[in-house]
């Protein structure tokens, strides 16, 4: 058996150089990694601490691992047999063990997850949940959305305190306070600026009624989300039109694919995407960790995908 052993980076371009050919291979089921990189090689100010960056190598990359605190560990796919999990996970385990820092939580394809969950709990003595079931979605041919009212446009400036009220909302709604952002303002700075992602309305009678961002390019792609209508403007086909015509925008832009993330709990997105041309491609998982009430934890809270992507 060759040597398994666990190389860390200092920054996002030498991860990249290093494991470009492999993470662009399944570039659907890396879109989020890729993102990640890109985003943090190009506008380092983004991320507030220092990134963990890694990658297992069996004298090529079998894994790749990115962490962008305060957010969850990030897992690509496994490019050895599912057999030897155990063994391109356990550097990594004992690397981030040996560091003593702290851990919200694991994203990664279902398999990883569940065994770095359950790794970590037994070693730090950590309480662990399943926060959510995602399934990555890829399109390159979208089909047209359900003709609907109104139109779709770049947000602007004068649209920020919409933006940040709806981005509120949906915190609210669908994330605990772990997963939250805290600065929306300088989120809303790179959305409204194009600065990596864009956000764009879809209009009715000249009021907004659902929100899409797109942005975090990959080789080849571009990834899509968040996906945002309010509750009163729900069921009409708004989230689907905006969608469609947002990633239309990026395919005749040059993208090759788009991709999304969705909430396997929510039937309705999953089957809204799928009608206008979205193929499911994999599931990912995020496993949650908090500490053992002894030791001062409030409780088990969902991970918080990475923000930087």
């Amino acid at each position: 058996m060759r040597r398994v052993e666990l190389v860390r980076y200092t920054t996002p371009s030498a991860l990249l150089n290093a494991a470009a050919d492999y993470l662009a291979a399944r570039e659907a089921e890396h879109n989020l990694l890729l993102g990640i990189l890109g985003t943090l090689r190009d506008r380092p100010e983004v991320g507030p601490e220092p990134p963990f960056l890694a990658a297992v190598t069996e004298q090529s990359v079998v894994l790749v691992a990115v962490r962008t605190p305060p957010s969850s560990l990030v897992l690509s796919e496994l490019g050895v047999s599912h057999e030897r999990v155990a063994d391109a996970l356990t550097p990594l385990l004992d690397e981030l063990l040996r560091e003593g820092r702290e851990l919200p939580g694991v994203l990664g394809p279902p398999l990883l997850a569940g065994w770095f969950a359950a790794a970590w709990s037994a070693a730090t003595g950590s309480t662990t949940r399943l926060a959510m079931a995602e399934r990555i979605y890829r399109v390159a041919e979208l089909r047209a959305a359900r003709p609907v009212p109104g139109r779709w446009r770049r947000a602007t400036d004068g649209d920020r305190q919409l933006l940040q009220a709806w981005v509120l909302a949906f915190q609210a709604e669908a994330l605990p306070a772990s997963a939250r952002v805290s600065n929306i303002e300088a989120m809303l700075d790179r959305w409204i600026q194009g600065a990596g992602r864009t956000a764009y309305l879809w209009e009715v009678d000249g009021q907004a009624v659902s929100l899409v961002v797109a942005g975090s390019p990959t080789p080849h792609g571009i990834r899509i989300g968040p996906v945002y209508t309010p509750p009163v403007a729900r069921r009409r086909g708004y989230a689907s039109a905006l969608t469609a015509a947002v990633s239309q925008e990026q395919i005749d832009r040059g993208c090759r694919y788009c991709f999304l993330f969705t909430d396997l709990a929510n039937p309705t997105s999953n089957q809204i995407y799928q009608s206008i041309g979205y193929e499911p491609v994999t599931d990912v998982a995020q496993y949650s960790f908090a500490r053992a009430p002894d030791s001062g934890s409030g409780g088990a809270e969902r991970p918080q995908r990475a923000a930087y992507g």
